[in-house]
């Protein structure tokens, strides 16, 4: 299916005449009255069976094309990714972040912020304190602070521990060092971030979301979201000032240090980059987008899989097998165990596709009139990627709906890739952390593993995995378990 672009013109009614085939919107509230905010997938689902993969769905007055399946996702995202890279309007988060940031910026700021952070991120990797270092570090530290609970079957809710780990990793990259879990500064800020994504993954956040209006006049738990998101952004901001006040151009420490590097630098070329923000405001954005998403979507992987693990304990005993036979009770886990721990590695991959964190990821926008599949897309138009309907595609995974290693294991037991799995999006937006966070998943839970026990409170076939919000980002349960110590 071949893709052609326009001069990028206004679109006239009559091309959105030729938008992909959808329910018939009603006045002002659009199709909202169709779907199920409980059950985004399975609404997703059910149209996709009437209209095909490629649909218009309306959310009050503006259209969003959602493409569900492996093949329009690819053919969107990777064949033709420029044009699919735009990031579609989150008021919400919009309102916060003006256009600044990594995660909602567009055009050639968001180009150029993508450019400077991956790139920045890889120097930081190839230091003497490398990434896996840091991680390693992080998840004795985690240990150490599990095992304070002194194998005692008393009630622990490990919510905010398992942010706390995550947030630390990303902190040393940021800020160049990390927290003491008992710190009430940083358990503040942990919290704040949690309250936040809960705030934006609830139904209520999408309707904000498509009535905008609402979020000046309406009272709500979106106001307690710009209370926290501003106070972590401020927090972050003050950091960057102590930066600057200490920075040394031939050592840089961290995150931070590059900006303000590249940002002197580029005050004294004035016409070596306009394509580039380089106001504190932007660097605050910036490191607050890398907050949010180095913390909680770690922490919730983390507590889906420790839930899955007491929930399925034949799949963990295979696993501490595993780690028993490769790795050892007194070596820390490595990256390059991985490549030996074909069970371990298919399990950590089947937490993130069972799981399925973001259903939809983050809202695209076609950055130019688009003619795709022989369907007319204006530029501007929202795009839905239902990941979902990848990540649970039968053909690729049989009997998706049940959480099985098997699905990333072949038939001599050796772990075998998916170009379905795609947690983390693809293209040109997908996330910047990615292998981070693949990293930071194997070795917390090979860590915690080889470390402990876990003891459910209840029966293991009693025990709830659904998310109490799956709007825009699923967050796991409340529960509470036991660590028990390995003797």
């Amino acid at each position: 299916m071949d893709l052609i672009i326009s001069s990028g013109r206004q679109s006239s009614l009559g091309d959105r005449a030729n938008l992909p085939p959808g329910p018939s919107p009603l006045p002002i509230i659009g199709n909202f009255h169709l779907i199920n905010m409980k059950d985004i997938y399975q609404c997703l689902t059910n149209f996709s069976k009437t209209y095909g993969p490629v649909y218009t769905l309306y959310f009050g007055s503006q259209p969003a094309v959602v493409l569900h399946g492996y093949e329009v996702i690819k053919e969107a995202l990777i064949d033709h990714g420029e044009e699919f890279s735009g990031r579609g309007k989150f008021p919400i988060y919009e309102k916060v972040t003006k256009g600044q940031g990594l995660g909602f910026s567009r055009g050639n700021l968001w180009k150029a912020t993508r450019h400077f952070t991956i790139n920045t991120l890889k120097y930081m990797g190839m230091g003497k304190r490398t990434i896996e270092n840091i991680v390693q570090e992080e998840a004795q530290w985690l240990v150490k602070e599990l095992k304070k609970t002194n194998g005692t079957c008393l009630p622990y809710d490990p919510q905010f521990i398992m942010g706390c780990a995550p947030c630390n990793v990303i902190c040393s990259f940021i800020l160049q060092n990390r927290f003491d879990y008992e710190d009430k500064d940083f358990l503040s800020l942990v919290g704040k971030v949690n309250k936040c994504i809960e705030i934006i993954s609830s139904p209520w956040c999408q309707v904000f979301n498509a009535f905008p209006i609402l979020l000046d006049y309406c009272p709500g738990n979106h106001n307690i979201f710009f209370k926290n998101y501003a106070c972590i952004k401020n927090y972050l901001l003050e950091k960057i000032k102590e930066h600057e006040e200490s920075l040394d151009v031939t050592n840089p420490r961290d995150f931070i240090d590059y900006f303000l590097i590249q940002r002197s630098q580029n005050l004294e070329k004035e016409n070596d980059n306009h394509q580039m923000n380089y106001t504190f405001e932007h660097m605050a954005s910036v490191v607050t987008d890398l907050f949010f998403a180095g913390t909680e979507t770690l922490s919730s992987t983390m507590r889906f899989a420790l839930l899955l693990l007491m929930k399925y304990p034949h799949i963990t005993a295979k696993v501490q097998e595993e780690i028993d036979h490769v790795i050892g009770r007194h070596r820390s886990p490595c990256m390059q165990n991985r490549n030996h721990m074909p069970y371990t590695n298919a399990m950590v991959h089947e937490v993130q596709r069972f799981v399925d964190l973001g259903p939809n990821g983050v809202v695209h926008e076609v950055t130019c009139d688009t003619k795709f599949r022989n369907y007319f897309i204006p530029k501007g138009t929202m795009v839905i990627t239902s990941l979902s309907s990848v990540l649970y595609d039968s053909k690729e995974f049989p009997n998706p709906e049940k959480f099985d290693p098997g699905h990333f294991l072949d038939a001599n037991g050796n772990f075998k890739k998916s170009d379905y799995f795609i947690p983390f999006s693809a293209g040109k937006r997908m996330c910047v952390g990615e292998s981070l966070a693949r990293m930071e998943l194997f070795l917390f839970l090979t860590t915690i593993l080889q470390n402990f026990k876990l003891k459910s409170l209840v029966d293991p076939k009693d025990i709830d995995i659904t998310p109490i919000c799956s709007a825009f980002s699923k967050i796991p349960p409340t529960f509470q378990m036991c660590f028990i110590p390995v003797q």
